[in-house]
């Protein structure tokens, strides 16, 4: 398996580019049609959020073991105002913007793990695994 894709995200039509390399990868793994468009759906989310609260980031896209298992990672990185009470940040509805606040609860809810990790003024990490399915 081939190692880390990085996509810079610096405007919206990066995010095109960032789902589509989840999207390749995913299909490769042997993921279904419904595990590949929530992936490439939680991407969309992450990287949205880089573009629309921090201008620019990157999304990285890899294969790696976690807890014992094989897992498809998203992990979207950014430099921007971080996120003030996460906590509160990964409740339906809530959002800082002028967005539905649907973004992240909705990406926890299409991946199996969501881990945030942010600091005021020095930006967010957000890393994203979905089991990859046994070959049969």
């Amino acid at each position: 398996m081939a190692g880390e894709i990085v996509v810079a995200i610096n405007n919206p039509d990066d995010i095109v580019n960032a789902r589509k390399a989840g999207h390749e990868l995913a299909l490769g793994l042997g993921f279904s049609l419904t595990d590949v468009t929530m992936i490439a759906t939680a991407i969309s989310e992450v990287a949205r959020n880089i573009t629309s609260y921090a201008g620019h980031g990157a999304v990285r896209v890899e294969v790696a073991d976690r807890e014992g298992r094989r897992a498809l990672i998203i992990r979207a990185e950014d430099e921007g105002p971080g996120i003030a009470d996460i906590e509160r940040a990964m409740e339906d509805g809530y959002s800082t913007g002028r967005g539905l606040g649907l973004g992240l609860p909705g990406s926890r809810r299409l991946m199996d793990r969501m881990i945030v990790e942010s600091e005021l003024g020095r930006g967010t990490v957000i890393e994203m695994w979905k089991w990859v399915p046994a070959r049969a």
